[in-house]
């Protein structure tokens, strides 16, 4: 496949054959951990994650000159801790393609309110469109699928509509991972269940390139099989992920603490892209292509 040449894998897409250059030259990421690449480990990137938003700025960045992208999302952080530390700081870099996406941690906390959160969305949005560049925003993932977050399934729904609201006042672009049901598969999970792995980075990149009708070469990729577990091995498989993952989180949260404390932004400059291989995996498959 050439690029520039449109993939027909996916029946959701909104793409329409397209082969005028994307007018972007200056993208801004604004966020948590989703954003900021947990999950997706590459050794040669800053904090020593890639994730989707850089897989989008590779293959933005490799169709036209003078691209420059900043990260500026750290992970853990709640909206407003997003919208008091990175808005300010993203407008003052001028871009004309955002990307936004918070209040995950909000809404996934016990007794949070989504419509609470959905006006600190539709604030953060008001400033962010301010200016006049693209903006995209994303709904949550449908949790149906796993038993982790199932019970918090109607909370994230109610969220997502005020998100599509929001948008559609705002002239906002819709990444919407509640409909993307490739990833409704912990197979696309790192192994603390909360954190899309690189399969799961490498679809929402595809994901987002289609929302913006951009041409990329990027395939689907099909995860190994799960192997074969005794019900007696999967619960212990529990027991270790309550071990590592659960009971620190819980921690973190009496104590006040999250897991973004000390850490800094990626990226917080706009600078030029390196391309080795636009949004693909630079590392060994994690998978195979569909």
């Amino acid at each position: 496949m050439r690029r520039n040449e449109p993939s027909h894998d996916d029946r959701r897409s909104p793409y329409v054959p397209n082969a005028a250059a994307h007018p972007w030259r200056r993208m801004v990421s604004l966020g948590d951990s989703f954003t900021e690449g947990v999950g997706d480990p590459d050794p040669n990137a800053p904090n020593g994650l890639r994730g989707w938003a850089d897989r989008v700025a590779e293959v933005l960045a490799s169709q036209v000159d003078d691209f420059a992208y900043a990260n500026l999302a750290v992970r853990g952080k709640l909206i407003g801790q997003i919208t008091a530390d990175q808005i300010e700081p993203a407008l003052a870099l001028q871009p004309d393609l955002v990307t936004f996406s918070a209040g995950g941690n909000d809404v996934i906390r016990p007794g949070a309110d989504p419509d609470d959160v959905a006006q600190q969305f539709e604030d953060a949005v008001v400033r962010l469109s301010s200016q006049g560049a693209t903006l995209v925003v994303f709904t949550g993932i449908d949790t149906n699928f796993t038993p982790v977050f199932r019970g918090i399934r109607g909370r994230v729904a109610i969220y997502n509509e005020n998100i599509r609201a929001i948008a559609d006042r705002y002239d906002c672009i819709v990444a919407d991972q509640w409909a993307l049901k490739e990833v409704q598969d912990m197979r696309f999970f790192d192994d603390d269940r909360l954190h899309y792995n690189t399969l799961g980075h490498h679809e929402i990149a595809r994901m987002v390139l289609r929302t913006l009708n951009v041409p990329n070469d990027l395939q689907p990729m099909q995860p190994d099989p799960l192997p074969l577990r005794t019900w007696r091995a999967a619960r212990a498989g529990d027991l270790v992920w309550a071990r590592e993952y659960l009971v620190p989180w819980v921690l973190r949260r009496v104590r006040h603490q999250s897991s973004g404390d000390h850490v800094t932004a990626k990226r917080p400059d706009a600078l030029p892209v390196f391309i080795e291989a636009p949004g693909a995996d630079r590392a060994a498959d994690p998978g195979h292509p569909a």
